[in-house]
């Protein structure tokens, strides 16, 4: 969410004012994230985000913008884009896709205990329901094709040892895409990068999650496992948490159980998490984009998961 395209005071009350969301009172720049420019747009009627697309076009976001509504319309708590008077919700600033949404309210857990996972676990759950009869469709932009394109571009910044780890579990997953048991995962619309800083809660009740625009029609599974990366991971050491793990998977599952095949593959899933963030991170990191406020964060982190995902693993109980 760093600032890559400055929008003026002026420019975004034009927008909110067309988008009847009242008289525009403070406009803020949002640090964090690499991927988007968002501000915080607060007015007379209430606080929102205005987020201007740097990558993703204008055929692109439709399937993001009309996820979120869809979402929102079946009660899972995700900014709801604002319409202006003709119904559209993709609108352009600074020549840019741009979008404005209700800003959630709570704040995000980032030590999360066994009772946030418990809840995101639900959550998530509820959400892959929610979103089965979603009738648009466009594939995960950052999946297993993109890893293929991907790799080689950062092999260069490698030592030995990681360019060793990344080539052989790039290989490992396109040999899982192969099979049979990967074949016959659910899939639907996932989130693809539901980390702690794109949940809300409000002391241990979850009020909402937001950034979708990393989402996609992909295996339900591997929107589990990218999850558990992030919640179920000490950030220290990249290790398993046990106890979290446990409370996620549970409560999701209670939701909506697990099928044989997604048992199986779960282990699978989580590497393959594991690989996809640590192949973004390092892009991001040798690769900048110039933007104000960007800090890429360190690729070092998703290697230590994958490490220890392929050295351990994952265990799930019966």
């Amino acid at each position: 969410m760093a600032v890559f395209t400055p929008v003026s005071e002026e420019i975004a009350a034009t927008l909110l004012s067309e988008l009847d969301l009242g008289e525009l009172t403070e406009l803020r720049g949002i640090e964090g994230g690499i991927e988007n420019t968002n501000y915080f747009a607060t007015t007379d009627q209430g606080a929102y985000v205005l987020t201007l697309f740097e990558r993703l076009n204008h055929d692109q976001l439709p399937f993001y913008l009309f996820l979120m509504k869809h979402l929102a319309e079946k009660g899972i708590p995700v900014p709801n884009p604002a319409a202006n008077r003709d119904g559209d919700i993709l609108h352009t600033v600074a020549d840019k896709p741009a979008a404005v949404v209700n800003r959630l309210n709570g704040k995000s857990q980032l030590a999360p205990e066994a009772v946030h996972c418990s809840a995101v676990g639900d959550m998530l759950a509820r959400m892959h329901l929610a979103g089965e009869d979603y009738n648009r469709s466009q594939p995960n932009l950052r999946g297993l094709s993109w890893w293929n394109e991907t790799v080689p571009v950062v092999l260069p910044f490698l030592n030995e040892s990681q360019s060793v780890l990344i080539q052989s579990e790039l290989a490992y997953q396109n040999h899982i895409a192969q099979s049979a048991a990967y074949q016959a995962l659910p899939k639907g619309p996932v989130h693809a990068d539901l980390f702690r800083d794109n949940v809300m809660f409000e002391n241990e009740t979850l009020t909402g999650l937001f950034d979708f625009y990393f989402a996609g029609v992909d295996t339900w599974l591997f929107d589990l496992a990218v999850c558990m990366n992030d919640w179920c991971i000490d950030l220290a050491t990249g290790q398993h948490d046990s106890n979290r793990a446990h409370a996620l998977l549970q409560s999701y599952q209670s939701v909506r159980p697990l099928g044989r095949a997604e048992r199986q593959l779960l282990p699978a899933m989580l590497r393959a998490g594991a690989l996809r963030f640590w192949t973004s991170r390092l892009w991001d990191f040798h690769l900048p984009r110039d933007a104000a406020m960007l800090v890429p964060h360190d690729p070092t982190h998703f290697e230590r998961v994958l490490r220890a995902r392929a050295a351990c693993p994952f265990k799930l109980w019966s």
